[in-house]
């Protein structure tokens, strides 16, 4: 197991960010996601006029991780560069996530402000069915 290092991960958050392709919203985000070997992907938004295609951050970085081989994560940060106050994941992004990481494993969000929020899967996404379902076999 790596060490964690939730303030370098947000920082790889913010850089990524900077490559958002946000024309419609102006939100930029970027995520980081440490693999379990001690890899970290990233990813940004990438926007499409038709918003339902829009590509989330954190979703960018988690294909990016899968498509190199990973398929196991313990943390993920995130930065909205456009916003002062922290942003947690949308509701499609939770649930993805919660298919390739732990309840335990550890998030953190912030904005362009000084706040940060430091959480777990389990707790942005409680009651996680499929991983309730799996235990019990």
């Amino acid at each position: 197991m790596h060490a964690i290092d939730l303030d370098g991960l947000f920082r790889e958050a913010q850089h990524a960010a900077g490559f958002a392709y946000a024309p419609y919203s102006r939100f930029r985000v970027g995520a980081a996601l440490l693999a379990e070997d001690g890899t970290v992907y990233t990813g940004c938004n990438v926007e499409n006029r038709s918003f339902g295609l829009t590509l989330c951050a954190e979703r960018s970085a988690l294909v990016q991780g899968v498509s190199k081989g990973s398929c196991s994560f313990i943390a993920i940060a995130i930065a909205a560069l456009d916003s002062m106050k922290p942003v947690g994941p949308c509701g499609a992004c939770r649930q993805v996530l919660s298919e390739f990481m732990s309840s335990e494993a550890l998030v953190r969000f912030g904005g362009s402000g000084p706040d940060r929020v430091d959480t777990t899967i389990g707790t942005l996404y409680p009651y996680d069915s499929l991983h309730d379902q799996f235990s019990r076999v």
